[in-house]
């Protein structure tokens, strides 16, 4: 199946579910000016983040964050472009390599802190909860050279993390009114006023949701502004910080300061990258490297296959493993790519076609009249779906295994129609981290973190699967429950052993 538009009777709008390879590629790359992110998620994303990679569209931008000066204006020009053109050199391979030592710090922590609570036998622990700490506290110290977490056992939660972990759930709770109310709500009055009108309404979630945005607003302009302090005060102040100048944030305020007027980013798109950077690197990264210690809790064979690639390679080059060393093994290549093809963390992305257009497809489909067609006409404000998780598990590509979980697919050649079908997702063929002008920035961040915490905590401890079921929820982010908790939080347990 390559798309079927379904008339919905409650909202009375036409959407279209897409896989095919030769429409994404049209849809996210050739014509993704037309095809751009709903009102709903650009309005959402202003609220929350500011004008940062979540929230500018392609050739126009509409702002209105809260308390921005402009907050009424329309802004034409290629915004996302422009971020974008000063972002993707801050995640160059180069920058990865620089921050690989920061990585190990981290992720030592995490081993310490399970040894500590596994040292006199094996033990149940809830996985998802380290991997979330893990994940905020590697955001923090390589991507901004902030410190959140001491990942201490009974180390106080910083108050981001607490408020970075509600905001999905509660976004999600209350999707119809994000998707319907927000984009015209946004639009009314000035900030001051909206405010005003927000701290009176008898609403207890919109109250919550005000106070989280709050906070992590305010933790991000003390990051920048610690930040901005230190390069003024030159190369020592710099190496005092956490990540000694080598994290994302450094790097970006010293090629904006190097940069022309024209390509210069203000310091409120520099702010909101922050919250976008860590929004985008927590869950997301925590969900993966959880499908991942689930997977080879699981499959024992794998992990020990894995455990052992690992172990000779620190034995073979006597230490830790560069970056370059790191992404050379090749089962633990093959296990990561494998899990992000068939457990993407997102396994949707919805668009809106901004005029009318005709989408061409890779093979003719049958509509619903009958008739063979190699297009489909759609047309202007068509909510548009591109299958993902479709897309890496389509079985006229990866063939009749395409739903099994089997890393050795990654130690031969790709089927010959995985080549052929020239899919736009800018990893290995795969759409996890999509493709185009909107492709997930950070993918190599994401690839470096799974690496790094597998090879360490492999070595140390043994992990297999505890008596309690686990499932996979799908809530915008794939994330792990179990039966007795299922409706009230996610949680991963696994039972943790110290190797001897």
């Amino acid at each position: 199946m390559h798309g079927i538009f379904i008339d919905e009777w409650l909202r009375s709008e036409n959407l279209l579910y897409v896989f095919d390879p030769k429409a994404m590629h049209q849809i996210l790359v050739k014509d993704q000016y037309i095809y751009e992110e709903t009102s709903s998620f650009i309005a959402g994303n202003k609220l929350i983040f500011g004008h940062g990679l979540l929230s500018t569209i392609g050739k126009r931008s509409i702002f209105y964050y809260v308390g921005s000066p402009n907050a009424n204006q329309t802004h034409i020009g290629d915004q996302h472009r422009k971020q974008r053109k000063m972002l993707n050199p801050v995640f160059s391979i180069a920058h990865m390599r620089q921050m690989v030592p920061i990585f190990y710090q981290v992720t030592y922590k995490l081993r310490d802190a399970l040894l500590n609570r596994v040292k006199n036998g094996p033990r149940e622990m809830d996985l998802l909860l380290w991997m979330n700490r893990t994940a905020l506290e590697l955001v923090g110290q390589s991507g901004l050279g902030y410190s959140f977490d001491t990942l201490e056992e009974d180390a106080a939660t910083h108050r981001y993390s607490t408020s970075a972990k509600q905001l999905v759930p509660l976004l999600l709770k209350h999707q119809l009114p994000r998707t319907y109310l927000l984009p015209i709500l946004v639009k009314i009055g000035t900030p001051k006023f909206r405010r005003a009108v927000l701290n009176m309404m008898p609403n207890k979630t919109l109250h919550k949701l005000r106070d989280i945005i709050d906070t992590m607003h305010g933790t991000s302009v003390e990051i920048l502004e610690s930040k901005k302090k230190a390069l003024q005060e030159g190369d020592e102040a710099v190496a005092l910080q956490v990540g000694q100048g080598k994290d994302i944030l450094s790097i970006l305020l010293r090629a904006n300061m190097d940069a022309s007027d024209d390509e210069k980013l203000s310091d409120e798109a520099v702010l909101a990258q922050i919250s976008t950077l860590i929004f985008a690197a927590m869950d997301t990264t925590s969900g993966a490297l959880s499908r991942l210690l689930h997977l080879l809790a699981t499959n024992p064979t794998v992990q020990d296959k894995l455990r052992q690639e690992v172990v000779e390679a620190r034995e073979r080059l006597r230490g830790g493993l560069s970056y370059d060393e790191l992404v050379a093994l090749p089962y633990l290549d093959a296990v990561c790519r494998e899990t992000l093809r068939l457990y993407a963390p997102v396994s949707v992305v919805m668009r809106t076609t901004r005029e009318d257009v005709v989408l061409p497809l890779s093979s003719a489909i049958r509509g619903l009249d009958g008739q063979e067609m190699t297009e489909i006409p759609i047309p202007n404000n068509t909510k548009v779906i591109v299958g993902m998780m479709a897309s890496n598990t389509n079985p006229e590509l990866w063939g009749p295994d395409s739903y099994e979980w089997k890393p050795e697919r990654w130690l031969k050649p790709l089927p010959d129609a995985v080549v052929s079908a020239h899919l736009p997702g800018i990893y290995s063929n795969l759409m996890s981290f999509l493709g185009g002008g909107r492709a997930c920035i950070g993918f190599k961040f994401a690839q470096l973190e799974m690496k790094v915490v597998l090879s360490v905590l492999l070595e140390s401890f043994r992990l297999s699967p505890s008596e309690k079921k686990i499932f996979w929820q799908m809530n915008g982010i794939a994330a792990p429950t179990t039966e007795h908790v299922r409706n009230l939080h996610n949680q991963l347990p696994l039972v943790v052993e110290l190797l001897k």
